[in-house]
């Protein structure tokens, strides 16, 4: 891809968007096309098109999607497949329609079957029932797969998908009730960490924006005063908070930092087509993408605290579930095309950690 080339990225402040953005601009690359979703509705085909026919891109890379956990995908199953369909469509026939000949997809690794076989391969798309509770969400990112596939079949254009492991790091979602594991458990760790330290000034600055349930607030030998502040327990002076998690900490999943992650997208978008057809089997257009390397739950827990500087108690509640036992993509194809993840686990959750307060501090200004 050349520095000159005009480069649409929709979804530019995600996560993954934001992260892509920075690459391109670290490459030299300046003429990035950025719209908020204010500016542009991508749900609505005819402002697409017009803005693609006034910008005419040369590259396009689709990064947006309306995301969320599995409450919001349980509560809003229609929005989560009607966005992501029109989104996915608008974006990739318009992008056609003006001729664009270069595009890269993001998907998720929620397309697989839910009982698909560890690691999971490209070639387990399509070959069993998909998890229930993000449906919707994973059957509008198989049709954005299958949409670039058949545009590049019918019409021989270069429209490539990549299916991300999970990702954390800047930009991430770290509300209390519908973040991933990583920032979730970020956040948490946090918490405690301020109440190790007796910090309860930035505690209830954080009550104040977010409302810290008075059941995480007993973990961290916490109450509320009369007036309704955090205050510390007489009692907990001689104890130390401690962080509860579901489950049994048994579990294993792989994550990829999120500037990894740009990292890989611009290397696929950028093979050759010889050398990008030449490992990709016929129908399995996708290329997944993950760092390789597994956690459990528990490791990743302790991983979290020694990067915040928590050094209090991590239990498990036995009784609450665990989820599916292992989780993990087979990434063999795209090492085979020569990339592999270059970030640490340990040194990207401190860069998460580092961005996450960065951002608590703007709030708070």
């Amino acid at each position: 891809m050349k520095k000159s080339s005009k480069i649409y990225i929709a979804g530019h402040r995600g996560m993954v968007g934001s992260a892509i953005v920075r690459l391109l601009q670290s490459q030299g690359c300046e003429k990035l096309l950025l719209r908020t979703s204010s500016e542009l509705d991508l749900r609505d085909q005819a402002a697409v098109r017009s803005f693609m026919q006034t910008e005419k891109p040369d590259v396009v890379i689709v990064a947006a999607a309306r995301v969320g956990g599995i409450h919001a995908n349980s509560t809003y199953p229609a929005d989560f497949i009607y966005d992501n369909l029109m989104i996915e469509c608008n974006l990739i026939h318009e992008a056609f329609n003006i001729g664009v000949q270069k595009l890269l997809f993001l998907g998720s690794s929620c397309i697989y079957p839910r009982m698909a076989v560890q690691p999971m391969r490209e070639d387990a798309l399509l070959t069993g029932t998909l998890e229930p509770t993000n449906e919707p969400y994973a059957v509008a990112k198989i049709a954005g797969i299958k949409l670039c596939e058949s545009y590049n079949r019918q019409h021989g254009v270069d429209y490539r998908s990549v299916m991300p492991t999970n990702l954390y790091g800047p930009g991430d979602n770290f509300h209390p009730e519908n973040s991933h594991v990583v920032p979730a458990l970020i956040r948490r760790f946090h918490l405690a960490k301020l109440a190790q330290d007796g910090d309860l000034d930035a505690l209830n600055i954080i009550d104040q924006q977010t409302p810290i349930p008075d059941e995480a607030l007993s973990d961290l030998i916490l109450t509320r005063n009369a007036e309704g502040a955090i205050s510390r327990l007489t009692s907990s002076i001689s104890h130390s908070p401690t962080v509860k998690l579901w489950g049994t900490g048994t579990p294993f999943r792989e994550f990829l930092h999120v500037d990894d992650m740009a990292a890989a997208s611009l290397f696929v978008l950028d093979l050759p087509v010889d050398q990008y057809e030449a490992n990709t089997e016929p129908m399995i257009s996708h290329i997944n993408v993950g760092s390789g390397q597994e956690v459990s739950i528990d490791d990743l827990a302790k991983l979290i605290a020694e990067v915040v500087g928590f050094t209090g108690t991590i239990s498990f509640d036995v009784t609450k579930p665990d989820g599916a036992p292992r989780k993990l993509m087979d990434s063999s194809r795209l090492a085979d095309m020569g990339w592999k993840a270059s970030i640490s686990l340990k040194d990207g959750l401190a860069n998460a950690y580092q961005w996450f307060l960065d951002a608590e501090g703007e709030v708070r200004k």
